[in-house]
């Protein structure tokens, strides 16, 4: 089993990287790590969706995984979703791509610049369905996380006005910097994958001392794990 994991920063995953060894680092962003019969190249990209497609497009062109993994936190806009929170993102999107005409948001779509429905995009969005049960070994672990809609920026809302008029243009869950590009390029080349989230914080005026970093992070790398050791047999 070969699984690719691809994080913005090791500061999000460094837990479930402190438990398996390492094998081998194969370049600057690519370190190799094994556990039992499972192979875990893992890629620290850098923040932002235009580190991630050029590194991730490098590795999956001269690379084969049986699983892509996007690991990370995240802010919700959806308040039904605890902090702490880890989710599997299925959907996801670029709402801020496009034109201003005045007071109105033109997305690449509506100026006829991408069709909506151009491959690996379906009804302008970016859908994941690359993995099912059988991909999964019906891990409840994973199984059992909320499917929610995302959405990737290039700037994370902390703003009341600027949060308004974002969540006009998408009706995502949550919001990341990275997952669609992150998506784009694993359902280009057909690569089975998700992207697990953990919920940090509430998408609204930016305030830390209101956000839950130790428990996303907890989180989030408790599902690693457990994903690793199901590959691996072990129960």
């Amino acid at each position: 089993m070969r699984i690719l994991l691809v994080a913005a920063t090791t500061f999000e995953i460094r837990p479930f990287l402190e438990k398996i060894p390492l094998v081998s680092i194969v370049s600057e962003q690519v370190r190799r790590y094994q556990f039992k019969d499972v192979v875990v190249d893992v890629m620290i990209t850098g923040v932002g969706m235009v580190p991630t497609s050029w590194f991730l497009g490098k590795q999956l062109a001269k690379e084969h995984y049986d699983l892509a993994l996007n690991a990370g936190i995240a802010g919700t806009c959806n308040k039904s979703l605890a902090i702490g929170t880890v989710v599997n993102v299925v959907e996801d999107c670029i709402p801020e791509l496009g034109a201003e005409d005045g007071d109105q948001f033109l997305s690449v779509f509506d100026l006829g610049l991408t069709d909506p429905d151009s491959s690996p995009y379906r009804g302008g969005r970016l859908i994941n369905d690359t993995v099912n049960e059988t991909t999964l070994l019906n891990l409840v672990a994973i199984n059992k996380l909320p499917k929610v809609k995302g959405m990737t920026s290039n700037t994370v809302r902390g703003n009341l006005d600027s949060i308004s008029r974002i969540r006009q243009l998408s009706d995502a869950d949550l919001e990341s910097m990275e997952g669609a590009a992150f998506l784009y390029c694993c359902l280009t080349e057909k690569i089975p994958c998700l992207q697990l989230r953990a919920i940090s914080n509430l998408v609204e005026e930016r305030d830390k001392s209101r956000w839950d970093l130790t428990l996303a992070l907890k989180n989030l790398n408790k599902v690693l794990w457990a994903l690793a050791t199901s590959y691996s047999g072990e129960r």
